[in-house]
């Protein structure tokens, strides 16, 4: 048993598992590692060609800069849906609609059609690559921008967050597989971080700095501002963000002295072999890899794509990401959904931007421990595997639930409380705040496990966790008001950290038992036929 996760009888090395050092292990000899390319002590995993092509050979400002577009990106996209709530009352009163109906078109519809419209995408970048996906989502969240600038009815407002939820899809769901074509496994946790700071800070100033803009210049002042926003990004994308789709081999053999069931790494893609002989390959022009279109990069069929992702939430691994990254993100959304009502009601009578500034605390949590939480999802499975004979299990991603576990039950339990009872704000928002301390670590952990555990399948299983988090969220922007009314702020919170701590306790049987999981897919006959 490695660190408490239990071995499998059947498979010493299942999926997942891989050799980031060479001290401690009697199964790997001198000459099994000799030959293979290392970041010092570590063993890269995957090992990368000899081809100046391969996007794992790409100098390290570049891929960084891909990453740091491709996050804040996705953060302003992530920010679309939620930056709407410090004004709903405000469309509310301004079309004479409902807050029920409001909350549902203006922020629940935009997750939903982007849940929905992920199989397509996921299953199109497997296809004809991620590059194309991500210029045209682009194009179209500009144009979406422009008609809510100038959109002068709800239906008209509702049409365009349907279209602006479509248009999301692929920055929202393409960016994780691409961390995992650019890093290796060892520093997928510090990117992954920066794409977490983007994501949380989009959710949390989205909606700081729309409080102010509706008060200042209404609705339609915020979709003015995305929208300049998005003419800055759309150039960025173009030029910048290249193919990272990796077409040709890493390798040409395994290492003869291994049994075959022994060679699994990191995902079917990730495996430790020997490099192929590709040094001669000449480096593509910049002006070739600005092409849009490059033709099919797999012939894989697209409609089986899309139905991927259907099957793969029988893969334990994908189960769990699926339920806690869902379960977290839709808790934040919706302590920011209805703290509306909350804070604009007695006895805190807040403005719009007032409501907007309440995320500030939240926002400057999600801002430190983001890249806290991202470095501890490197340093902390590279310690363990140290001290488990060099040998790396996806399941020590993990124990960054003992941060988020304790943080989000707490921070739930005690806003209930403390909103209910009108405590002063300072309560309210130090409550809220945990919650958004542990996001971060719960995001980590689910993520970057699901990366580690199926490699090859990173993009479908996002759209998994990515459709279910939509439902979700929709289904909570769209009750919310009404429980929060029926149950009030205490027993309402007090249900949803309950709900959120069963959810997280997946994480022990998750730990102990994944590496058996994992062993079970990889032997499984239906899981190899999807």
């Amino acid at each position: 048993m490695g660190l408490g996760v239990l071995e499998d009888r059947h498979m010493t090395r299942p999926p997942g598992t891989s050799k980031l050092g060479e001290e401690g292990d009697p199964s790997f000899d001198a000459a099994s590692t000799v030959d293979l390319k290392k970041d010092g002590d570590i063993i890269l995993v995957p090992q990368p060609s000899d081809s100046p092509n391969d996007p794992l050979n790409w100098s390290m400002v570049h891929k960084n800069a891909i990453m740091f577009i491709l996050a804040f990106s996705s953060g302003v996209t992530t920010s679309l849906g939620p930056m709407i709530s410090p004004g709903l009352i405000v469309i509310s009163k301004q079309f004479h609609v409902s807050p029920d109906m409001v909350s549902t078109f203006m922020v629940g519809s935009i997750l939903l059609f982007t849940g929905a419209t992920t199989f397509f995408t996921a299953s199109g970048a497997n296809i004809w690559g991620k590059r194309p996906f991500f210029v045209i989502s682009t194009l179209l969240l500009l144009i979406s921008n422009i008609w809510g600038t100038f959109a002068d009815s709800f239906p008209s407002l509702a049409a365009m967050r349907i279209f602006q939820g479509i248009a999301s899809a692929p920055l929202e769901t393409l960016v994780t597989s691409t961390v995992s074509d650019l890093f290796f496994v060892h520093q997928r946790g510090t990117r992954l971080s920066l794409w977490g700071v983007m994501l949380g800070t989009g959710v949390l100033l989205g909606q700081i700095i729309s409080g102010y803009i509706i008060e200042s210049l209404g609705i339609s002042g915020t979709f003015a501002i995305s929208a300049l926003i998005f003419c800055v990004i759309l150039p960025l994308m173009y030029f910048v963000i290249v193919e990272t789709t990796y077409t040709k081999s890493r390798s040409t053999r395994f290492d003869e002295k291994r049994p075959a069931s022994r060679a699994s790494s990191i995902g079917s893609t990730d495996v430790i072999l020997k490099g192929d002989d590709s040094a001669s390959e000449s480096k593509e022009s910049y002006k070739s890899q600005l092409r849009i279109f490059r033709g099919r990069l797999s012939d894989d069929s697209f409609w089986r794509g899309v139905v991927k992702p259907f099957p793969l939430v029988c893969f334990p691994a994908v189960i769990f990401s699926t339920l806690v990254y869902a379960s977290f993100f839709c808790w934040l959304l919706m302590i920011g959904v209805l703290s509306v009502n909350i804070f604009s009601a007695p006895p805190y009578n807040l403005s719009p931007a007032q409501v907007g500034l309440t995320n500030i605390p939240l926002a400057l949590a999600t801002l430190i421990f983001s890249p806290i939480s991202g470095w501890m999802a490197d340093a902390i499975p590279v310690w363990m595997a140290k001290r488990n004979g060099g040998m790396f299990e996806p399941e020590f991603r993990l124990v960054l639930m003992l941060i988020a576990i304790p943080f989000s039950t707490a921070g739930f339990i005690g806003f209930g409380i403390s909103s209910a009872k009108g405590l002063p704000l300072a309560w309210c928002l130090v409550w809220i705040t945990m919650h958004s301390v542990a996001v971060p670590f719960a995001s980590q952990a689910s993520i970057s496990y699901v990366i580690d555990c199926h490699t090859k399948d990173a993009n479908q299983a996002f759209v998994t966790i990515n459709f279910v988090k939509a439902v979700m969220s929709f289904a909570a922007t769209t009750v919310g008001n009404g429980m929060l009314a029926k149950f009030g702020p205490r027993d309402l919170f007090i249900g949803i950290a309950m709900l959120n701590l069963g959810i997280s306790l997946l994480t022990i049987p998750s730990y102990i038992y994944g590496k058996r999981l994992r062993s079970w897919v990889a032997r499984s006959d239906w899981a190899n036929r999807i």
